[in-house]
């Protein structure tokens, strides 16, 4: 089975630590709602670091805003008055500020000698995994997202909403249930709408699947805000996608129609959910799947591709379970017990049906 989503990554950096720290003071100036409140208790809880790092970095924040409102300079050479003298144990910025100011000097320094540009790339998510590699991300609200081999997501959470956007891959939420405030995630053409449910987000080639685990999500098409299950039921009372089931959306024609079809719903036997869930665990698992399919999978988390060069050898069924970075593994089974012939380059190998 998938290792528990819920569990907490181990030792978070000083950097984390200080970024959040951060968002929150920013957010408290702004103003908190409720669950934010209740959000933000429950994070300086976590951790005594946590209530440490945020008290320095407010520290800083007041005596910012204190140097902010004193009047300007005398130029008549008067010795400044003791009473606007910040307290002996104050006189320096706190390690916090300093190692901050550092850093980003430092980031500008290096960026300025080796001719990068500065803040960051026009295309950076944020989140997302090269070809072959995994991410888990706690988000603010206490979910979790696991992203799995090529894959990225935006993330837009407010006061009323908390919103994701899929832009390519797979992904599975854990969410944190909060009835004020919706978990929405999008993705080609599609709005998976939760409370407090776990569920898989995948997009294939001319499709988006949404495999629910746990709970119920809604489903639904982003622009005309009906449901795409098949029983839509009523706007007050709308159809439901249940733990143990998998939708299906064709989104072939969703950059040229403005209506996108119903979605295929199916039962899930729980060892196909297993399977499905697999590459949580860094394994690719098969039961009877033709070897066009068993490649495509491999393919997903390896630059070195699996070409068949056959038609035949395509339709074969295999079954079995690997590491997902292990595709010699597979040739290796193949080239022994299956009767195939591999060649190699720097990029492919090919499989040719042995004659």
């Amino acid at each position: 089975m998938a290792s528990d989503p819920h569990s907490p990554e181990p030792n978070p950096s000083p950097e984390l630590i200080e970024a959040a720290a951060a968002a929150w003071l920013s957010l408290r100036d702004r103003g908190l709602s409720q669950a934010e409140t209740a959000e933000f208790v429950r994070w300086l809880q976590q951790d005594p670091q946590h209530a440490a790092v945020f008290e320095e970095l407010d520290r800083v924040w007041q005596d910012c805003d204190r140097l902010g409102a004193l009047p300007a300079p005398s130029i008549s050479g008067a010795a400044p008055d003791a009473d606007l003298l910040a307290p002996r144990g104050r006189a320096r910025r706190p390690r916090l500020a300093i190692r901050a100011v550092l850093g980003l000097a430092a980031a500008a320094a290096v960026a300025l000698l080796i001719g990068l540009p500065l803040g960051p790339p026009a295309s950076r998510h944020a989140a997302e995994t090269v070809v072959g590699a995994f991410q888990k991300l706690d988000l603010p609200d206490g979910s979790v997202a696991q992203l799995n081999t090529n894959s990225a997501l935006d993330i837009d959470f407010t006061a009323m909403e908390r919103r994701i956007s899929v832009v390519r891959g797979e992904v599975y939420f854990a969410v944190r249930k909060d009835p004020h405030r919706p978990f929405i995630v999008t993705s080609g053409g599609v709005a998976v709408r939760a409370v407090g449910t776990a569920f898989n987000v995948r997009q294939r080639e001319h499709a988006l699947e949404v495999l629910v685990t746990e709970g119920r999500v809604r489903v639904d098409d982003v622009r005309e805000g009906r449901s795409l299950l098949p029983d839509s039921g009523t706007p007050e009372d709308p159809a439901l996608l249940v733990a143990g089931e998998r939708a299906i959306v064709s989104t072939a024609l969703a950059a040229t129609s403005p209506v996108l079809p119903a979605a295929t719903v199916e039962k899930v036997d729980p060892s196909v959910a297993q399977r499905a869930l697999a590459w949580q665990e860094r394994r690719l698992e098969f039961d009877g799947a033709p070897l066009s399919e068993v490649v495509g999978e491999f393919n997903r988390y390896n630059r070195q591709q699996l070409v068949i060069a056959d038609p035949a050898l395509a339709s074969k069924r295999f079954s079995g379970t690997f590491r997902a970075d292990s595709y010699e593994s597979l040739v290796r089974l193949l080239e022994t017990d299956f009767g195939v012939t591999a060649s190699r380059s720097d990029r492919e190998i090919v499989l040719h049906a042995h004659r």
